[in-house]
């Protein structure tokens, strides 16, 4: 209060933190509504800040849980720990099989748009022709089969988080697109002519170098540095080996659970063939081992010969592909190609550098069978 009232000494009140300023002499009625104004502001503060305390308590209980106690685990823990509060885009890099996926929910679990949509979409394997409608939506007649109005992903993410799975796939005239709505929050949906703007925190997951992709002018380096404002890499599995019987323990849980076999363990000898797998479909691979073993075992315990580990390519080396058949050897890089890929005969065929309808056609010769 001052009865020497000027705009500097206003200014400088409130700079230092003051609610209201009072010049005398005063209206009696005035200044009891100003304090009981700023008494309920007050309290409404504390409100807020509380309720803000839980959410974020509640939050962290339900972060899904990650098994990583191995050494190169610890630092992307860390780096997790302070990406997911924020708003910030993360490129999930890593092989196939590291859990890419379970990482982009644990920031989404983590960040403060837990409570709205988590929105996966396969980037990299939508066609150019339903790129759009897909991610952007359509309206009723935008073309042939558009019989209804369709909300696209960003929309359905919006206000939470979509997640760009296999994003270094998407081809240059996707990416332009793409990046358009990434820089302006704004979108048409096809057909429509009305702009429709969206709130989306977007993570990207790739198995490949980006960096590398930009470089041979295979990916636009300005939606890379969009998307990449923190990268996270995913070790494979081989490089976590402190984690593999955390993991399987984790997943046989989950597994004895979900086919009503509880108390399943795994002997010593499985453990052991287990640490001593090379893993090269990674985390995804040993999920797949430990739900099968699951399934076929007859007992209360796994043992090795339920988990039906193929033997370690990589013991045998160069000699053991020269001492095949050709057709042997055709056979061993496609089992190889679909273990690395956790089974699934698109990323297999694009490895091995073909068509999806040429390694169906193998597949079919050799009898093998994949996960889609």
């Amino acid at each position: 209060m001052t009865a020497w009232g000027s705009v500097e000494s206003a200014v400088e009140a409130m700079r230092r933190g003051a609610r209201d300023y009072v010049q005398k002499p005063w209206d009696n009625t005035r200044l009891i509504a100003t304090l009981r104004t700023q008494i309920e502001l007050a309290s409404a503060l504390r409100r807020t800040r509380r309720l803000e305390d839980e959410s974020s308590r509640a939050r962290q209980k339900e972060l899904p849980e990650l098994v990583a106690e191995s050494a190169s685990m610890k630092p992307i823990m860390r780096l997790l720990e302070k990406v997911g509060p924020s708003d910030a885009s993360v490129l999930i890099t890593g092989e196939h099989g590291t859990g890419k996926e379970v990482i982009a929910r644990w920031i989404h679990a983590a960040s403060p748009r837990s409570g709205k949509p988590f929105v996966a979409v396969n980037a990299g394997g939508l066609a150019e022709g339903v790129f759009e409608s897909e991610l952007f939506g359509h309206v009723r007649g935008a073309f042939t089969d558009a019989k209804t109005d369709r909300i696209g992903c960003f929309e359905l993410a919006d206000g939470g988080t979509l997640f760009l799975d296999e994003i270094a796939n998407m081809p240059l005239s996707q990416q332009s697109k793409l990046l358009r709505v990434l820089q302006s929050g704004e979108l048409t949906p096809v057909g429509s002519s009305r702009v429709r703007r969206v709130d989306v925190r977007v993570l990207a997951a790739t198995n490949v170098s980006v960096a590398t992709e930009v470089g041979d002018g295979r990916f636009r380096e300005d939606l890379y540095y969009r998307l990449n404002t923190v990268e996270i890499n995913l070790p494979p599995l081989r490089e976590r080996r402190e984690d593999i019987a955390r993991l399987a323990a984790f997943f046989l849980a989950r597994r004895s659970q979900k086919y009503n076999r509880p108390g399943r363990t795994f002997t010593m000898d499985a453990i052991q063939s287990l640490l001593e797998h090379s893993w090269p479909g990674n985390v995804r691979e040993l999920e797949h081992v430990v739900e099968r073993a699951c399934v076929m075992a007859a007992g209360d315990e796994i043992g090795v010969e339920d988990l039906m580990l193929r033997p370690r390519a990589e013991a045998h080396g160069a000699s053991r592909v020269e001492e095949m058949t050709l057709e042997e050897a055709e056979r061993w890089l496609i089992e190889r190609a679909l273990a690395r890929s956790g089974g699934s005969a698109t990323d297999a065929a694009r490895a091995l550098g073909l068509s999806r309808s040429a390694f169906y056609r193998r597949l079919a010769h050799f009898g093998i069978r994949s996960s889609g």
